[in-house]
């Protein structure tokens, strides 16, 4: 591959994240919470458990991982509406995505009758704010179930991993990970890469914007993001392990 002069916010490399923060406990009557930050795009998570399952779900006797998923008005740079009655199109496809993950590392039946529901909230948009949703959702998610747990309301922790999202995608030609919206917006292809820490693929996202694109390149974005989420994953075991020897 030919070398690519690149310039990124912050001197950051190709191959870089951006900053990214993970602060626990941010909320007093939520089960689990977590403010995720990935440089400037910072999401708040929260995590409710209700007993009983959503009518549909009740023959199984399986639990129900879900999530909701919206940007506050003023989390960029232009007022947006907040959604009401008429939901967008992108809010809801974004909290499939994530209740999807969820459930991908939870066992359902060991949760037991028990409906989950994990609140993403987009405080400040600054690009990738459905991947800092799952890293983040899944550490408000842990702390929800370790509560619920200590409270004798399930025998053991429902987790059988963990997940954590990022981006990646080429911008003037360069390949590059964990996009800003000044990249994003300007991407001739955009993706995104969902995964666990087993290193197994939960979701791609991937889309030749302006441009299509090969196996090979395809393969070398997907480099770029497990590299990505390995680092996530980390980040999430330094402050769930903390929460473990409270």
């Amino acid at each position: 591959m030919e070398h690519i002069d690149i310039n990124r916010a912050n001197g950051r490399a190709a191959n870089a994240l951006r900053p990214v923060k993970l602060t626990r406990d941010v909320m007093k009557n939520a089960l689990g919470s977590c403010l995720v930050e990935f440089g400037d795009t910072r999401v708040l998570c929260a995590a409710t458990i209700e007993e009983g399952l959503p009518a549909w779900r009740r023959a199984s006797r399986q639990g129900w991982v879900t999530a909701e998923y919206a940007m506050l008005p003023a989390a960029t740079n232009r007022r947006s509406p907040r959604e009401r009655a008429n939901r967008k199109g992108r809010s809801m496809e974004i909290e499939r995505l994530i209740g999807r993950s969820l459930r991908t590392v939870t066992n359902l039946r060991a949760l037991g009758e028990h409906t989950v529901t994990v609140d993403c909230d987009v405080l400040q948009a600054d690009g990738g704010t459905r991947t800092a949703s799952v890293t983040g959702a899944w550490v408000a998610l842990h702390d929800a179930l370790m509560t619920w747990v200590e409270a004798g309301k399930i025998p053991r922790l429902p987790l059988t991993g963990q997940v954590a999202a990022v981006s990646m995608g080429v911008v003037n030609g360069a390949e590059l990970l964990d996009l800003d919206y000044s990249e994003d917006s300007h991407a001739e292809i955009d993706m995104n890469l969902v995964a666990t820490d087993a290193g197994e693929i939960v979701e791609i996202q991937g889309t030749g914007e302006r441009t299509p694109f090969d196996r090979a390149r395809l393969n070398r974005l997907l480099d770029l993001g497990e590299a990505g989420i390995t680092q996530l994953i980390d980040l999430q075991n330094q402050v769930t392990l903390f929460r473990d020897n409270d």
